[in-house]
């Protein structure tokens, strides 16, 4: 934790504070801090601080580069430095100060995060200063004498001055230019190659030892220092100088700007409602299809070619939309691998998107593209890569995706972008940690995709892109099961049902056999036109034919003849040539039947198996004589089995092979019976498991509230063992231990009271003879007499 950090946020009033908190949702995640010196721990964690910068503006890193540059960096000094307004400075230090990434003292300097400056290990392509080098153990008290002596310096002197006095003569540019008019020819343009494209470079370790070559004299008056033999480094204050005085770090507080041309927003909204219901039922399509023919996977992983073009082929879809809506449906958890089959097929979880309503199936879509790290259509080398395969760049393509619609939202509704390069530009100075290669591979791509979506239309943010650009902090990751933050989201679920509002739920029947949908079927009414007739286009307007095929394959799908006219008579007036098709399919339909046969049971004595047919108890087994000495049963082979074993018969199995095949039977555990646990406010509920309770992140502005008027109430440290031997005498010495553990570092443990309740508990606090602990069960903090705890575990 950094003290100056702590004493920062002591200053800070509950809406400085909040916007902390607000920017760093990180450092109040269950359990949420009760202290500043908490929130202070969890502030300066490296992995938070280093997600913390990926979401921060250009000039707010450029800001952080300059401060790790600068001995006291200050408004100031940074100003003065970057040739910049004080102003300017300030408005970006912000930025910093929001995310607790720097902050300033009572003397206004600035510090920054530890984890900061280890981002970059050559800040503004600066070295290490050049105490860090003259004080290494390598460089010896003779050494740093003749160092002096090589420029001119008294030799004499302690260490400290004598290393001042160095850092004085090469840090002044002035003085190094006259000191470089001496050199080997050749020496200044050697050294500029460090100054400006260092401060480590490859050299040839043997011009070291040669005398009178510009890499010795160099390193002879401490320009330049060898970590090995055959590479080279210089110093901060040598590398500034060489800039020289007019040199001023880049600093580019204005975002580039991107051409933008005014569109129609109707007509940007009119493509989104025509998109987002084709979105939900080429989705729908799809996973039937999975469900019929599953998916298979190549041995290297993924969908291949071949199948994915067989897939668009069979369910209307473009081959680029059967790949973006593949990997979209296996984000969602609509689409997985399934053992037995060998492939990709429909989960459990499609059976009940299927029977949403349409704007909630359209935002489990749009929330798995959201979260997707995939980019289905980026191109490399000219080829798509593989559906469904591993991706190298993983979270990055997420960030990629949200750093590009969230630029697009920053213009004007009713502005289209112009150019993708500019494009490209201000997404890189929106987020500049991404990779810029990765960013201009990923554009085109996110573009692709957003318009296949209906989150873009000619070139222009569509309402729906502009309700997920505000959750880009909410979005989660991809194995994530489901983020009902972005799902639930108030706005979101807005413009999604307004985006399906112009389906058309009827359908124009004509005398010729075909449908006709004037404008975006909704998934219903494309789900059965799909299952009784043939699409034959698709756009402004959709076309099915009927055939005699197409209404056979709805009676194979368990229509009959009346359900499948009644359910056609409800989108539509049905003319007479179409009933009559289909009654005429209807009469000709299951002329030859195939029936599904459970078990069969054999026996040599006819009576026997009469008496087992006509058993009232095996009524419920659908046996049915199909020779004297052959029954059928509807029921598998093991359910048939235990009930004539329960009514007194004596049947044993047959494999396959046609011998008798008796199995030993093993123990199966029964099940776990549920948790009982603590809720806020003393209730209590049991869970079954897997126990799984929604931990919410308390709201910014209550929680800075709450931590600026908390009191300092806590027992002290060292009292901790005292107070717990003392209070808690149900628990044997060991288990007291525990506790004070979960009291003093943390740590967690599970608990039973005297009344049987369960809790598992961490960072702890004693007040009296009361144990405040983090309950994850209730996900708060609670309450627990020290005397009715009877048991405390570890728990890992």
């Amino acid at each position: 934790m950094d003290d100056h950090l702590l004493g920062w946020l002591r200053t800070l009033d509950e809406d400085r504070l909040a916007r902390v908190l607000t920017n760093r949702q990180d450092a109040i995640a269950a359990p949420w801090p009760r202290r500043l010196e908490s929130l202070a721990q969890r502030l300066t964690n490296g992995f938070a601080v280093m997600e913390a910068m990926r979401s921060l503006p250009q000039p707010c890193l450029e800001l952080a580069q300059t401060c790790l540059v600068l001995d006291s960096p200050t408004v100031p000094a940074l100003a003065e430095f970057l040739d910049a307004t004080a102003d300017d400075v300030r408005h970006w230090l912000d930025g910093l100060y929001d995310h607790a990434l720097a902050w300033p003292d009572r003397d206004g300097h600035i510090h920054l995060a530890e984890a900061v400056s280890r981002w970059w290990t050559a800040p503004l392509g600066l070295g290490e200063p050049l105490d860090h080098y003259l004080n290494s153990w390598t460089i010896s008290n003779d050494t740093l004498r003749l160092l002096s002596r090589n420029l001119g310096l008294p030799p004499h002197g302690n260490r400290r001055r004598t290393i001042a006095r160095v850092a004085e003569v090469l840090g002044d540019a002035t003085r190094l230019t006259g000191l470089l008019s001496n050199a080997p020819e050749g020496t200044r343009q050697f050294l500029e190659e460090f100054a400006w494209d260092g401060p480590l470079r490859d050299v040839d370790g043997n011009r070291f030892v040669l005398p009178g070559t510009p890499e010795r004299w160099a390193a002879d008056h401490g320009l330049l220092y060898r970590p090995n033999w055959h590479v080279a480094e210089m110093p901060r204050e040598v590398a500034l100088s060489l800039r020289g005085p007019d040199y001023h770090p880049p600093f580019t507080p204005v975002a580039p700007e991107i051409p933008g041309i005014p569109v129609d927003p109707e007509e940007v909204d009119h493509l989104m409602t025509l998109a987002a219901p084709h979105l939900v039922e080429r989705c729908a399509a799809l996973l039937d299809n999975t469900a019929k023919t599953p998916l298979p996977l190549l041995k290297t992983g993924g969908v291949g070619v071949r199948e994915v073009r067989r897939l668009a082929k069979e369910t209307g879809c473009d081959e680029d939309e059967a790949r973006l809506l593949l990997e979209i449906c296996a984000v969602a958890r609509l689409l997985a691998l399934d053992d037995k089959s060998g492939g990709m097929v429909p989960t459990d979880r499609f059976d009940r998107w299927r029977l949403d309503e349409g704007s909630v199936r359209l935002r489990v879509l749009l929330s798995a593209w959201w979260r997707m790290e995939r980019s289905s259509l980026r191109k490399i080398d000219g080829k798509y890569p593989t559906a469904l395969g591993d991706e190298q760049s993983g979270a990055a393509i997420a960030r990629v995706r949200r750093a590009v619609v969230q630029v697009l939202c920053s213009l004007p509704s009713g502005i289209a972008f112009a150019e993708r390069g500019a494009l490209v530009r201000a997404v890189h100075w929106h987020a500049p940690l991404l990779d810029q290669a990765l960013l201009a591979e990923c554009a085109p791509a996110v573009l692709d995709e957003a318009r296949l979506l209906g989150v873009l239309a000619n070139n222009a943010l569509t309402d729906l892109g502009r309700a997920l650009a505000g959750l880009a902090a909410k979005a989660g990751d991809e194995n994530d099961d489901c983020v009902p933050v972005v799902e639930h989201d108030p706005h979101l679920v807005e413009v999604s049902t307004r985006a399906l509002a112009s389906v058309r739920r009827s359908a124009l029947f004509g005398p010729d056999l075909t449908a006709v949908v004037t404008g975006p079927p909704s998934a219903e009414l494309a789900a059965l036109l799909d299952r009784s007739a043939d699409r034959e286009s698709r756009g402004a307007a959709s076309v099915w034919r009927f055939s005699a095929e197409s209404v056979r394959r709805a009676l194979d799908d368990g229509y009959d003849c009346d359900e499948l006219l009644e359910e056609l008579a409800s989108v539509g007036a049905i003319p007479q040539p179409l009933e009559y098709l289909v009654r005429d399919v209807a009469r000709r339909h299951g002329e030859v039947t195939v029936t599904t046969v459970g078990c069969i049971v054999q026996a040599s004595d006819p009576g026997l198996l009469a008496e087992i047919a006509g058993h009232r108890r095996l009524s419920r087994l659908g046996l049915r004589l199909l020779a004297p000495t052959v029954l059928v049963s509807s029921a598998p082979a093991e359910r048939t089995l235990a009930l004539l074993r329960e009514n007194g018969y004596a049947p044993v199995t047959v494999a396959d092979t046609g011998e008798v095949e008796i199995r030993r039977r093993t123990r199966v555990e029964e099940p776990q019976n549920g948790k009982l646990i603590l809720l806020p406010g003393g209730q209590v509920a049991e869970l079954p498991p897997p126990y799984v309770l929604t931990e919410p992140t308390p709201d910014p502005h209550e929680h800075a509230k709450r931590l600026v008027t908390a009191h300092e109430n806590v027992e002290v440290g060292a009292r901790t063992w005292a107070v717990i031997g003392r209070t808690a005498t149900r628990l044997p010495t060991a288990q007291q231990s525990l506790l004070g553990f979960v009291v003093d570092r943390g740590v967690r443990a599970g608990i039973r009271l005297t009344d049987g309740l369960t809790a598992t508990i961490s960072h702890g606090e004693l007040r009296g003879g009361v144990l405040d602990a983090w309950c994850e069960e209730a996900g708060d903090y609670l309450e627990f007499p020290l005397a009715e705890i009877v048991e405390v575990r570890a728990t890992f």
